[in-house]
């Protein structure tokens, strides 16, 4: 996923800078060398220079997608009231804006239906969603540790992806979001952010995460066209 992407853009900065350490390396070895040419000097001055400019298109794509980010938070918070914030939290991680909402604003009690209550914050975040077209959207339900008591509900795994079926539907029908943008996925009880030992943990637990990516393709292409590494 988009997550992963992010990920292995910084994991080959990281590799590239590791790169040019040992071409540096070689080269100072050729340098200190009588009977090193003139050919392996020039060759290793010049895969220097090369990955040195391709980590520049990394940092800079990196860079590029975090600004995104920034202004994507910053217009989401900006857009939802002082109330709304008690019921939402925003921030980036490792490249990615999170969107976490609680199931108490957002459902109906025991449900996995939409709330009422819930429309004018959802529609905040959909406008905002909807400007920024270049971003995926992956929408994740979370439960707390408490076996589902609704006989048509099997267990906690298939409230927290029915759940999150219920917001990718209703920004998709309602908000006019491209499915195509949209994924559902629930992850049960198994990604809790608190203990379950108190009320207040199962609370913080039983959320919804709106979590919305950048569309990393040009970011692959940059990481498909590293500079090959010679073996030294």
């Amino acid at each position: 996923g988009s997550r992963v992407r992010v990920k292995s853009l910084e994991e080959q900065i990281a590799s590239e800078k590791a790169n040019v350490v040992s071409l540096q390396a070689a080269l100072e070895k050729c340098l200190n060398s009588s009977t090193q040419g003139n050919v392996n000097i020039s060759k290793l001055v010049d895969e220097i220079n090369s990955s040195n400019k391709y980590i520049q298109q990394l940092v800079n794509a990196k860079n590029k997608s975090d600004s995104l980010n920034m202004v994507l938070t910053n217009n989401l918070t900006r857009s939802l009231s002082r109330e709304e914030m008690t019921d939402v939290d925003v921030k980036v991680l490792k490249g990615v804006v999170y969107v976490s909402l609680s199931d108490n604003m957002l459902y109906k009690s025991g449900s996995y239906e939409i709330a009422d209550k819930a429309g004018t914050t959802l529609s905040k975040i959909a406008k905002i969603i909807k400007d920024y077209n270049g971003y995926d959207v992956l929408i994740e339900g979370n439960t707390d540790n408490v076996p589902i008591a609704t006989t048509n509900i099997r267990n906690n795994w298939d409230l927290s992806a029915l759940r999150a079926s219920s917001v990718v539907q209703s920004l998709q029908n309602n908000y006019g979001i491209d499915p195509k943008r949209l994924t559902a996925g629930g992850r049960g009880e198994y990604n809790p952010i608190a203990g379950n030992d108190s009320p207040d943990g199962k609370a913080r637990n039983r959320r919804t995460q709106i979590i919305i990516t950048p569309k990393l393709d040009q970011f692959m292409e940059l990481i498909g066209k590293a500079p090959e590494a010679t073996k030294q």
